[in-house]
């Protein structure tokens, strides 16, 4: 069993911007929230339909395809709420349009916690850059959760639909140089991998991703005495 005391949450959101972002930052952690009985959905950015290295593939066919290896990502650990917005892959910017359609999603889940990438950080450990999509989102999500999901002016609209203001408890952010949360997913690391491994378009040797991944959550988790873990900035937001 785990041993971080980490509490259950009743419902959570997870925002991320491209097809395999949830598997590589939370998967361990959602699939260990799912099995203690947790309500979960998945709110995609974009369909990655720039997520090649070859020059010649059409984007919509890869959408397509990425979009149905999220799925099966997602349903390999439980979830089956997957929503996609469809904003173009490489192009997405922190706009008040974009902070209305997470704000409205938020509404209407109304999740405990919602997760996503940390838009602070631009260098991750100083080993790779923080793709600008992935910074675009977390700026969105954190904006929308506070305040715009919290306080009812905030497009009215909402309210004369059916859905009333939202204050979130808490953020998860993954992708973080400042985590001060480590989770123990020593049960579900496996579970996390073999979620990964359904975006089969992503990898030519998806032995060596595993291993790295193995590698990197078991070493997160010698910190806190974990088998395995992953880390977030955690944000318990005032109530």
């Amino acid at each position: 069993m785990p041993n971080d005391r980490l509490p259950t949450p009743e419902r959570v959101l997870v925002v991320a911007t491209h097809p395999d972002d949830i598997e590589f930052g939370a998967a361990g952690t959602v699939a260990r929230w799912i099995g203690e009985g947790a309500g979960v959905q998945y709110l995609l950015m974009t369909r990655g339909d720039k997520g090649s290295d070859n020059p010649a593939a059409d984007p919509v066919a890869l959408a397509s395809l990425r979009e149905g290896e999220q799925r099966a990502a997602a349903a390999e650990i439980g979830v089956t709420e997957v929503e996609f917005l469809g904003e173009p892959d490489g192009q997405v910017e922190p706009s008040l349009r974009l902070r209305e359609r997470v704000t409205r999603v938020i509404r209407a889940f109304q999740p405990e916690i919602v997760m996503s990438h940390d838009p602070t950080v631009l260098f991750v450990n100083n080993e790779w850059v923080n793709h600008p999509d992935h910074r675009a989102v977390g700026t969105v999500v954190v904006d929308a959760v506070f305040p715009t999901a919290r306080d009812p002016l905030n497009f009215p609209e909402h309210l004369a639909a059916g859905l009333p203001a939202w204050k979130v408890a808490e953020l998860f952010l993954w992708s973080t140089n400042e985590a001060n949360q480590l989770v123990d997913i020593g049960d579900t690391l496996e579970r996390k991998i073999a979620a990964l491994a359904h975006h089969t378009s992503q990898f030519r040797d998806f032995g060596e991703t595993a291993r790295w991944l193995r590698r990197g959550a078991e070493e997160l988790g010698e910190r806190a005495g974990y088998t395995a873990a992953e880390g977030f900035r955690r944000v318990m937001l005032a109530r």
